[in-house]
């Protein structure tokens, strides 16, 4: 692949042999959009299903023009090696010939908009049944790539717009602009969230902590219709992964699963790698590490997690917010405002963390309470230094910034 017409030619090919697989072997197709929490997401629903049936879901990044009919070809982890791609096409060719006894009945696939048409593309490709938006948020992630916010809801809306009649259009009942993508369905609507019209209604959401104010998980209520059913997470915080866990109740309803045997499958649930993962810390320090990626809603999302400590000292750790085009300034420094509110001690990585900075102390974080470096590397050799006994921090930013050097500075295990 290292010119664009290799490339093309490998993702038809790729795009030919995932087509005549589905038809093939016909598995319930589940496709999954949003500019924050498709993986948390994911990894949630197939949580609920791989109990139930044979069940694949993407892995790791899988989820764009190649990721996504590898995962339908096979369950391939990473692209690896010279003899990778004749290996993928020998194997997939193999199993159109012979039937394959164990293909999955039912493909988890997420699936990434970076630029205009990628969630068409993705949808005419695998035509799922059941299409899932998470989040979109007033500024989302890869807004460079668009004309503007609308533009990315549009592209989004790509998921449920091909959906057929006898689907199921799984919405955030809670975002604005996923809830006004419903009338570009012609499928069953399905909602999800915190609203008393959601048909998933979260209920008393609580944190639960020990004796230290060590995190110990969350509680919460889902209702469906007149049945209320408790749900416990150990170690898992922030309502994003709530919203993953009612989205992946919302796909077991659909396939007639118990409501109290989708609260046991969802028991041992935890989020993925540096999506809010919590870490003990240096100092008896709490470490949330949600590094993976951000925008502005999810880093909204995560300073309203670590305000939810009350007996230690809030550290938040925050790196720059990439692929927002115009809308950067605007969305660095409205974040520096929401900090000034939540946080006790602000560090900040990156140009554009700088506006964080700024911003935070323009509306009342005392200037002697932020540090600013230019990356992840400078940071991670003082940070030590500015972290005291029984503090909780927040790390986040976008995968670029490389903030999980950060983490493993900070954490003991």
């Amino acid at each position: 692949m290292k010119s664009r017409p290799v490339f093309n030619i490998l993702k038809n090919i790729l795009r030919l042999l995932a087509q005549w697989t589905l038809a093939k072997y016909k598995p319930a197709v589940i496709g999954i959009t949003g500019s924050v929490g498709k993986t948390s997401t994911k990894e949630a629903v197939y949580a609920v299903l791989k109990g139930e049936r044979r069940t694949r879901r993407s892995q790791g990044n899988f989820n764009n023009e190649l990721g996504v009919p590898l995962t339908i070809l096979g369950d391939y982890k990473e692209i690896r090696g010279i003899l990778f791609w004749p290996k993928v096409i020998f194997q997939a060719l193999g199993q159109l010939v012979v039937f394959n006894k164990n293909y999955p009945e039912i493909l988890v696939l997420e699936m990434a908009a970076d630029r205009p048409g990628d969630i068409e593309y993705l949808t005419r490709l695998a035509r799922p049944k059941i299409g899932i938006i998470t989040a979109i948020g007033k500024i989302p992630v890869h807004v460079e790539f668009y004309p503007n916010p609308a533009a990315v809801a549009r592209e989004k809306a790509h998921l449920i717009e091909f959906l057929p009649a006898n689907g199921f259009a799984i919405l955030n009942r809670d975002d604005d602009f996923v809830w006004d993508l419903r009338t570009k369905t012609r499928a069953h609507v399905v909602s999800y969230g915190f609203e008393e019209d959601a048909d998933i209604q979260i209920i008393n959401f609580e944190y639960k902590f020990d004796e230290n104010e060590f995190p110990e998980g969350i509680t919460f209520k889902i209702q469906y219709g007149n049945v209320f059913v408790p749900f416990h997470l150990y170690r898992v915080m922030g309502k994003p992964q709530i919203y993953s866990i009612a989205a992946a109740v919302a796909v077991g309803i659909v396939f007639g699963i118990n409501l109290v045997k989708i609260s046991d499958y969802l028991a041992n649930y935890q989020p993925p790698d540096h999506r809010m993962r919590i870490l003990k810390g240096i100092k008896n320090s709490v470490i949330l590490d949600d590094c993976y990626n951000a925008s502005p809603i999810s880093m909204k999302a995560a300073l309203e997690t670590l305000s939810s400590f009350t007996q230690r000292r809030k550290v938040a750790v925050l790196g720059d917010m990439l692929e927002l085009g115009k809308y950067t300034t605007e969305a660095h420094e409205e974040i520096g405002k929401e900090t000034a509110k939540k946080v006790d001690f602000l560090i900040c990585v990156g140009s554009a963390a700088r506006l964080i900075a700024d911003s935070a102390i323009k509306h009342g974080l005392d200037k002697n309470k932020v540090l600013i470096f230019n990356n992840s590397e400078s940071a991670s050799k003082m940070i030590k230094k500015a972290i005291t006994n029984n503090d909780v921090i927040l790390v986040k930013g976008s995968h670029a910034m490389q903030l999980e050097k950060i983490v493993e500075e900070l954490k003991i295990e």
